[in-house]
């Protein structure tokens, strides 16, 4: 594997960043993860717009174009062969002081590393997940906004934590008012008397892109989409539930907090919108090779 860092590749164990890095040091940087299928970047324009929509909230100047910052991505994938596989575009607020403040980092770093991904066994997404609630909250958005996705991910490991000592691999987190914001990596859904409906983005979920990508499916495919707050008790009563995210994609839920969800099988719409998401990644995206 060759890992791009600053304008240059590197292989794998000589990929290094300095100990004073203020992103390894105070969390303090910005990530994407972005998908490649059948030899092209998936929505590669939406995952830098908002990168640097996280860069402007965190006062981050990228040292790099948007445009550069794309050609980098692609060249970081034809440089690793990946035709179907991951890519982590990481840009941290550079080698700094031991101190807290960011004007003592002179330059960020971007990096940049193409490999392979598999968030969860393919027995899930053929069966469905069983999640639970967990205690700990998401962030206010008066202390750390969900919708910088910085790599700061504490919040998100607690919760994770928590799943795992639980016996599950995912966990349902609230906002600090009870309502549903999101999962510790994956947007959520539910379909309830013919509705998708998905927490607002106020609620503190993620600005998801495949969640958006599932919801222009959806409308597509004439079914009503809906933002809107979600107690536990409307997961509980829900027909289908299921996960988006980059990693995920889309993986089916049928238990939450001990309750079957619907018939306890991925549900036919879940099904439907699977095989629809499938389909648009095998002939969307910016091509690596070209």
């Amino acid at each position: 594997m060759k890992v791009y860092i600053d304008g240059q590749f590197y292989a794998e164990r000589d990929a290094k960043i300095s100990v004073f890095d203020h992103g390894l040091l105070y969390g303090d940087g910005i990530f994407e993860g972005i998908r490649a299928y059948n030899g092209r970047v998936f929505k590669l324009d939406e995952h830098i717009e908002r990168l640097f929509c996280s860069a402007q909230a965190l006062l981050l100047k990228i040292p790099l174009s948007r445009a550069a910052i794309s050609r980098a991505v692609v060249e970081t994938c034809r440089v690793n062969r990946v035709r179907d596989g991951y890519v982590r575009l990481v840009v941290t607020r550079g080698p700094g002081t031991l101190g807290l403040n960011p004007n003592r980092c002179k330059k960020a770093s971007v990096i940049i590393i193409a490999g392979k991904i598999q968030l969860y066994p393919k027995s899930y997404y053929e069966h469905g997940l069983d999640i639970i609630t967990v205690p700990t909250v998401r962030n206010l958005h008066s202390a750390l906004n969900p919708a910088i996705k910085s790599l700061n991910y504490l919040n998100n490991i607690l919760a994770k934590i928590e799943a795992n000592n639980a016996g599950c691999e995912e966990a349902v987190m609230l906002n600090s008012e009870g309502f549903v914001a999101e999962c510790t990596g994956d947007n959520l859904f539910i379909l309830k008397g013919g509705r998708l409906i998905t927490p607002p983005l106020y609620a503190g979920a993620l600005y998801g892109i495949t969640r958006a990508t599932v919801m222009d499916l959806a409308r597509e495919a004439g079914l009503p989409v809906e933002e809107s707050n979600l107690t536990r008790y409307d997961l509980f009563n829900a027909e289908e539930c299921f996960l988006t995210g980059t990693g995920a994609e889309l993986v089916p839920v049928v238990k939450i907090d001990g309750r079957v969800i619907g018939s306890g099988r991925p549900g036919r719409i879940t099904r439907r919108l699977v095989a629809d998401y499938h389909a648009l990644t095998q002939i969307s995206g910016e091509p690596i090779y070209r």
